[in-house]
């Protein structure tokens, strides 16, 4: 979280790890603007009333689809305007605002600059402090540190990705760059998210330095080059993307009522009753140790130790799915929170007493096998092992296991090259560190794969022993 004061003017970045994702709370003389809410607003509203200020405008700077925005809840429990682009056709009352529109907060002045690109309806908002003076740019998905967003997401858009692209060219160029140097930047997601492919850790920059070091912003890239470069390399987006975006346009459910519904602690026999139906998915999401320790049979692994929200969303294809959830103590409105950002807000409650309470009503667990690098290593040298690498195309690319028998295929397509991996053999699987494999080692299960070893500790930890690696080196660096 960043914290900027300025005379009268305070900035706040609000930043979520799990969703690489930053809201913004602006502040002056009493009133108050909030750019890209998340879903829990509750929050913005102590820090307004704190402040004794009243929350004037939500500004999205565009339909997102990579977690469902706070805006309706925020609209609803503060009477605030709920801004967007020109372009956006949403379901419920809010502004459209023009190209080069401008809106007071307290002594400060929000400008609308449309950027479509990322989107048809995108929009930087340009904030002129007191003194008249460009002090920074909220570019949403338009222009991130290090990179810039993925033109292939538009909402029933009778427009190719590679004429988005065009029109990002155009908006960065038109737009962003013509901005001084000194103007801050901050835009709407870092390092980890889906929306990109090249994003810094930083959260926030400067004009100046992204003419610098953004691949993007070469003054010397042609129009051509930009959409090459822009498009080169991008992976599908996950497919919960196009459910988010749908839920933002369309409508949701208060967050007040999913809580109260999903965060409702259910006793041993209710859950396991709950659990028996084929609709019904039981969510584990405790640590990796503990799962791989004891779980329930069929429940899927995805630790609130992770990036579980993202996860949650690439791998669970229905997103009204019943869900019932399996949480360390104290974690549950936490998991109910967490799984309503990105739209699913179908959770039937959680175990009461956890796996404690599970096991002391004796009721059936299952185990994962887990062995070591060391203990791994060591195989590999008596017999020709099945290994299944689960970290992304990139991280496997520049550097994996020189052995035979590996096989590698990403987390996030799981669900489509399930045909690839063979019930009667042995698998042993790992990611980079051991999050990702037992998810993968708990889908596999689910679905009758049994015979399956995780190797503790990941890539991380195989890197340690003496088992060849095989490391991509950049041409230009021979």
């Amino acid at each position: 979280m960043i914290n900027i004061v300025l005379n009268i003017m305070k900035i706040e970045q609000i930043y979520t790890n799990c969703l690489a994702q930053g809201a913004y709370y602006i502040e002056s003389n009493g009133e108050v603007a909030i750019i890209d809410p998340l879903r829990e607003t509750q929050h913005y509203i102590d820090k307004a009333t704190a402040n004794n200020s009243k929350i004037k405008f939500i500004f999205e700077t565009h339909i997102h689809a990579d977690f469902v925005s706070g805006h309706l809840d925020l609209a609803k429990k503060t009477g605030a305007t709920i801004v967007f682009g020109p372009n956006a056709k949403m379901a419920f009352n809010c502004y459209n605002a023009s190209d080069n529109e401008e809106f007071k907060v307290g002594n400060i002045t929000i400008k609308v600059l449309h950027t479509p690109g990322h989107t048809l309806e995108s929009v930087t908002y340009l904030l002129i402090d007191e003194n008249g003076k460009n002090h920074a740019v909220f570019t949403g998905d338009t222009l991130f540190l290090g990179d810039v967003g993925r033109p292939d997401l538009a909402i029933k858009s009778d427009l190719s990705e590679k004429d988005l692209a065009g029109m990002l060219f155009h908006s960065l160029r038109s737009k962003i760059m013509t901005l001084e140097d000194s103007v801050i930047v901050y835009p709407a997601h870092g390092a980890g998210s889906a929306c990109g492919k090249n994003l810094s850790k930083e959260t926030v920059g400067t004009i100046g330095d992204q003419k610098k070091t953004n691949y993007a912003l070469r003054t010397d890239m042609t129009k051509e080059e930009f959409v090459t470069e822009v498009l080169e390399g991008i992976s599908p987006p996950p497919q919960y993307f196009a459910k988010n975006a749908k839920i933002n346009q369309s409508g949701y459910s208060d967050l007040d009522e999913v809580l109260s519904k999903g965060d409702t602690p259910l006793s041993v026999d209710t859950f396991e009753q709950l659990a028996n139906s084929k609709k019904t998915l039981v969510l584990d999401v405790r640590t990796q140790q503990d799962y791989v320790k004891n779980h329930i049979p069929r429940s899927i692994f995805i630790g609130l130790n992770g990036g579980f929200a993202p996860w949650v969303g690439a791998l669970i294809s229905d997103i009204n799915q019943p869900i019932l959830l399996v949480v360390p103590e104290g974690k549950s409105e936490e998991a109910v929170t967490r799984l309503a950002r990105v739209g699913y807000d179908n959770s039937l409650g959680y175990l009461e007493g956890g796996m404690d309470a599970w096991i002391a009503a004796e009721k059936t667990t299952d185990q994962i096998k887990s062995i070591s690098a060391e203990e791994f290593a060591k195989k590999t040298k008596e017999d020709k092992l099945n290994v299944l690498d689960v970290r992304k195309d990139g991280e496997h690319a520049s550097m994996h296991l020189n052995i035979d028998g590996l096989q590698h295929f990403a987390l996030d397509y799981i669900n489509h090259q399930m045909d690839q991996i063979d019930a009667n053999k042995t698998y042993y699987i790992h990611c980079a560190g051991g999050y990702r494999s037992v998810i993968t080692a708990s889908i596999l299960k689910a679905r009758g794969f049994h015979n399956i070893i995780d190797i503790a500790g990941g890539f991380a930890a195989l890197k340690k022993t003496d088992l060849s690696i095989s490391e991509f080196v950049c041409p230009s660096t021979l």
